[in-house]
């Protein structure tokens, strides 16, 4: 169940009425809130105002001493914010306003959902919503407007150009035209959307219940195909062929979705499916990865057998298998044999693979990355503030984007997060770091570096005058060697300085760069 995360607004200090010694060692528990969980708490001058759930909002105007129960009292509240003379309460029915200290409430626009967070940023009022993002008001609560695509489930997602798809819980899909910046909700906007696939022209939105949609025009239309009465957790194309993995079979369609044949795998749910030529793969529920190499005709069950599949990617030869929960499997032979990587302990949601990089996104810990076929992983979870649970990625016009639990869609420079490559396992016997090559260099260059134990790494980037430039590591790094490389575009010609700091370790050496 998804944990809820209240916010403590202010800071309650209780008047004590006994001697200073008792007062400093321990909590007095206040008179006058009478049962229920309290949530939150907020002041405004001389009032303290407490919310609970099912009796509603409670004001003190002593300190805490006694209580007294406002108007609003038969609500589920779970969040309170001032605003001048305003008060705004969250409730399990939308927001509500005092401007009486709690005498009277009026309902707000915003009333028909769960807001779990308010806050106040001048003339603007930000409710945060259960599944549905963070809504605007600049008039008190008189309208509200929805906000970018914020805290929404993010099942899938899509490239077509420079136009990203993300299928989502409850909101369809949406799309950006932008990298991300912004996000727009497409005409499919009411659906649980798990899977979307491209073919041409032609978007396919995998959903709970309807079965398949298609869009011809990025979005602004959508018609249900014939498969409209199935749980659809994959899809994926192979030249005119769309197949749709669901809860009880894979189905086929040649013409574009207007008819569905039942293929020959037909009493598994298929929660993943990948491509490699001729062969299709499908990850299933207990039974592993099956193989087939004729449309779907007849599948063969590979040797990886009895595991939840839930993700599957291909690189060149390289078949990745992400599993529930032991972690990502690695075949070289098309399921023949299949490898435990090192990443063996995780939920395996959803896997991207570029060239010799391999990301996978887990159920509680982030991403992880792979630059040696899975012998070893990195987790690269800089930037998210918490261990996402990721659903999806997508590597697309030099980013990769991750689709979360109810925190939407995030994107990364992919440079940025590929730049570290792990050379060896070895471990060294000493902190080191190697003179750059080429040097002098115009406009990349490599840097080695040894990590004699697992700690916290950085190197940056200086100019002549002790100007930091650039960041090329900042994260913890397990023993190894390793290289990055850095690109020197955006600078001048000139003298530069790198620097590794890990543990007590510091070194420092010169590069330069001639244009």
């Amino acid at each position: 169940m998804k944990k809820l995360i209240y916010s403590l607004v202010f800071l309650l200090i209780v008047h004590c009425t006994f001697n200073f010694e008792n007062c400093e060692a321990q909590w007095v528990q206040c008179d006058g809130i009478y049962g229920g969980v309290v949530y939150s708490l907020a002041a405004s001058g001389n009032n303290i105002f407490a919310v609970t759930n099912g009796i509603g909002v409670y004001l003190s105007t002593n300190n805490g001493i006694t209580w007294t129960q406002t108007a609003l009292n038969s609500q589920i509240v779970y969040s309170l914010a001032v605003s001048g003379n305003y008060i705004f309460a969250g409730t399990n029915s939308g927001v509500y306003l005092s401007t009486n200290n709690g005498s009277s409430w009026t309902q707000t626009a915003l009333n028909n959902e769960n807001v779990h967070s308010l806050a106040v940023s001048g003339n603007n009022i930000f409710a945060g919503m259960r599944g549905y993002g963070v809504y605007l008001s600049t008039n008190n609560g008189s309208t509200w407007t929805q906000t970018a695509l914020n805290n929404r489930t993010v099942y899938s997602f899509a490239l077509s150009g420079n136009n990203i798809f993300a299928g989502t819980n409850g909101g369809g899909v949406y799309l950006s035209t932008n990298n991300g910046s912004t996000w727009t909700q497409t005409a499919l906007n009411n659906q649980n959307v798990y899977s979307l696939a491209i073919s041409v022209n032609n978007i396919f939105a995998g959903t709970n219940w309807s079965g398949v949609y298609l869009s011809t025009n990025n979005g602004n239309n959508w018609t249900q195909t014939a498969l409209n009465n199935q749980y659809v957790y994959s899809l994926a194309v192979n030249g005119n062929n769309i197949f749709a993995g669901t809860d009880n079979s894979i189905y086929l369609s040649t013409n574009n979705g207007s008819t569905w044949t039942q293929t020959a795998l037909n009493n598994r749910y298929v929660y993943s499916l990948a491509v490699s030529g001729n062969n299709i793969f499908a990850g299933t529920d207990g039974g592993g990865v099956y193989l087939s190499t004729n449309y779907g005709n007849t599948w063969t069950q590979t040797a990886l057998i009895n595991l939840y599949v839930l993700s599957l990617a291909v690189s060149g030869n390289n078949i990745y298998a992400g599993t529930d929960p032991y972690g990502v499997y690695l075949s070289t032979n098309n399921g023949s044999t299949w490898t435990q990587t090192a990443l063996n302990n995780q939920n395996i949601h959803s896997l991207a693979t570029t060239g010799n990089n391999v990301f996978a996104g887990t159920d509680s810990n982030g991403v992880y990355l792979s630059t040696n076929n899975g012998l070893s992983w990195t987790q690269k979870n800089q930037g998210f503030g918490f261990a996402p649970r990721v659903y999806s990625l997508l590597i697309a016009n030099n980013y990769i984007f991750a689709g979360t639990y109810y925190k939407s869609a995030w994107r990364r420079s992919l440079a940025e997060i590929i730049e570290i490559q792990n050379i060896s396992t070895k471990i060294p016997s000493s902190f080191s770091l190697s003179q750059n090559y080429p040097n002098p260099f115009n406009p990349t260059t490599n840097i080695k570096f040894d990590i004699a134990k697992n700690g916290f790494a950085s190197i940056k980037i200086y100019d002549i005058l002790g100007k930091e430039v650039a960041t090329l590591v900042n994260e913890n790094l397990k023993s190894g060697t390793y290289e990055v490389t850095f690109d020197g575009s955006d600078l001048s010609s000139g003298t530069y300085f790198y620097q590794l700091r890990v543990s007590d370790f510091v070194e420092t050496k010169r590069m330069v760069l001639i244009k």
